[in-house]
């Protein structure tokens, strides 16, 4: 059964930052590509990275620069780092899977891990 199982969140003050993970069972990670998404109440769903089976890496333009996405096939786990989390970034995360070694439309989902970001 394939299963992804997003941790990490939290509260956590402006400026600081977390690490979320995405842990998979199931299935063989390193052989596919993870992406990374959030969702703020009342606001769409928004991409925000994803990693190639390969290791190569997108960004929206959102979060360039301070989010890091990263890989451990051995763990078979795919990171995301945040940086210098301000309010607007806020949301849930989720994690997801195309089932392909590279980017696309995503056919599996994690349950989600919460970032709130208050003083």
């Amino acid at each position: 059964q394939v299963q992804l199982v997003e941790s990490g969140g939290g509260l956590v003050q402006p400026g600081r930052s977390l690490r979320l993970s995405c842990a998979a069972s199931g299935f063989t990670m390193g052989k596919y590509a993870i992406g990374w998404f959030r969702q703020a109440p009342g606001k769409e769903r928004e991409e925000l990275s994803c990693i190639n089976s390969d290791g190569s890496t997108v960004y929206a333009d959102a979060v360039k620069g301070r989010f890091t996405i990263s890989r451990d096939n051995a763990k078979n786990t795919v990171y995301l780092q945040l940086n210098s989390l301000n309010s607007e970034d806020t949301a849930e995360y989720f994690c997801a899977t195309p089932w392909l070694s590279l980017c696309a439309e995503y056919d599996y989902w994690g349950q989600g891990t919460q970032v709130t970001v208050s003083s």
